[in-house]
């Protein structure tokens, strides 16, 4: 944003009238910055709560895994409207699409926002990895001297963040006291004007179909590069003569990925079991019997192939879909990690042996 207002163009929040003093941290320039509002503490940038073209844009490319490891706001403190010293503060991760999702539901409301140095990470995964945590927490309100931006003493977390914040330390350590909001941004309004107070319905987290759907991508695109490798391994063997990998092995296998990064998460619900991996393994069963069943030969090679396919597909499933657990809600991290210490060898067996086979049938063909 070019910094070309005026002091006195901007809207004042200070009681005594506008001050002159720098705010700590330097104002961004982004094109989602409309303005600034001036404070006790120095001037705060003033965020719209539309979203632009480039805005939506952005979000359609992370969901899809591009650049989203750098999709990230400045930690600072920002307004929404023209907030004053007794407006109050919600606070979320530097993550964009989590920054963008909360602001969007800001209109006509006049309040400020903190935000936090999750280093790009969403509040619910920052909150399990301690970046959206007690001590950045403590630090970021002194930082942007938020004591002399309103007179109250609230913040307002994100319901989902509470794993990683230390109420009674973040008092003690701020003198400010944490109320958690809803899970979603879209009631924010519902609960400021019912006094800060949720509802069961705003507590709850509601992981539907179109929630599902809508964090697949990002993991799809993740293995199209260990797979473009694989298939590149099997082209390269077929122009050595060293096998005869065709169009159904490349199927089989995009197949499985498929399943177990799209088709598992989607169908999470209906799929029978309660492990991730066997979720996908079931998932993958089904898939490989429907390739054998394509694939229809009798004889050794063809045997040999199904086995492959038979003890392939549904490790490969299973790994992919086991993956999502991190982006549901189903799940905790001791029982990730002991389903981890369960799935993992008998992954690694079948996978061994299923390439075995997978090999050893296609230097048959080859042969013969």
């Amino acid at each position: 944003m070019e910094q070309n207002e005026s002091q006195t163009n901007n809207e004042c929040s200070c009681s005594s009238g506008c001050c002159g003093e720098t705010q700590s941290q330097p104002i961004p320039k982004a094109p989602y910055i409309k303005g600034l509002n001036v404070t006790m503490a120095g001037v705060v940038p003033r965020v719209a709560t539309e979203l632009s073209a480039r805005d939506i844009l952005g979000a359609w490319k992370v969901r899809w895994g591009i650049g989203r490891m750098n999709y990230k706001v400045s930690p600072g403190l920002y307004s929404v409207g023209k907030p004053d010293e007794n407006s109050p503060v919600l606070v979320t991760a530097n993550y964009k699409l989590t920054f963008d999702s909360l602001r969007k539901e800001l209109t006509d409301l006049n309040l400020w926002i903190l935000v936090l140095d999750t280093k790009g990470v969403n509040v619910w995964c920052a909150a399990g990895k301690g970046t959206f945590g007690t001590d950045e927490l403590i630090r970021r309100v002194s930082v942007v001297r938020l004591s002399e931006v309103v007179r109250h003493r609230t913040l307002i977390l994100p319901q989902l963040g509470a794993t990683g914040i230390a109420a009674h330390k973040v008092a003690k350590g701020s003198g400010f006291h944490v109320v958690y909001g809803p899970v979603q941004a879209q009631d924010i309004k519902e609960f400021l004007d019912a006094g800060m107070k949720a509802t069961q319905e705003m507590r709850e987290v509601q992981f539907t179909f179109a929630d599902r759907v809508v964090l697949t991508p990002v993991d799809f695109v993740q293995w199209m590069k260990p797979l473009l490798i694989f298939f590149g391994v099997l082209f390269i063997l077929n122009a050595l003569g060293l096998g005869r990998f065709g169009a159904t092995a490349l199927l089989a296998f995009l197949g499985s990925v498929v399943v177990g990064c799209v088709l598992t998460p989607t169908l999470l619900p209906w799929i029978p079991g309660r492990a991730f991996a066997f979720k996908g393994a079931f998932a993958g069963l089904l898939w490989a019997a429907a390739v054998i069943l394509f694939v229809g030969n009798a004889s050794l090679t063809g045997v040999l192939e199904s086995l492959s396919y038979l003890l392939l597909l549904p490790s490969i499933s299973s790994y992919t879909a086991m993956n999502f657990t991190g982006s549901s809600t189903y799940t905790s991290p001791s029982g990730v990690n002991k389903e981890m210490q369960i799935a993992i060898p008998i992954m690694l067996l079948a996978t061994v042996c299923g390439m075995i086979f997978f090999v050893i049938s296609n230097v048959i063909k080859t042969i013969l």
